[in-house]
């Protein structure tokens, strides 16, 4: 279990919701991954990031798709690649990531409470 935090401290962690609008492999990542470009409305824009979902995910099927993810870490060097977010998955019963979304459509930018 993780140390208790108080809710000031969790309401300084930005998370929204976004529609992925591109997705491509990502061959030069350590481990294998797809890069992610995720549209956060008119406030935030379009973000990107990389992430490693390539066990349940395939590059062509995430466009359209709503994820949620923290949009308020500092900006990240993966490799080539600079992500700007941080999309928020769980691991499945073999530790590959499925990824959270809203099970009804939201609108993008919306954020978390």
């Amino acid at each position: 279990m993780a140390d208790e935090i108080g809710i000031e401290e969790f309401l300084k962690v930005d998370i929204r919701a976004g529609t992925i609008v591109r997705a491509e492999p990502f061959p030069e990542a350590r481990k294998p991954a797809i890069k992610l470009w995720v549209d956060f409305g008119p406030d935030l824009g379009e973000k990107k990031t990389s992430a490693q979902i390539t066990a349940h995910y395939a590059p062509e099927d995430l466009p359209g798709r709503q994820v949620i993810a923290v949009t308020n870490f500092p900006p990240r060097q993966i490799g080539p690649f600079m992500s700007e977010v941080l999309v928020l998955g769980l691991s499945d019963a073999t530790g590959d990531i499925v990824l959270l979304g809203p099970d009804k459509a939201v609108p993008n930018g919306e954020r978390m409470h």
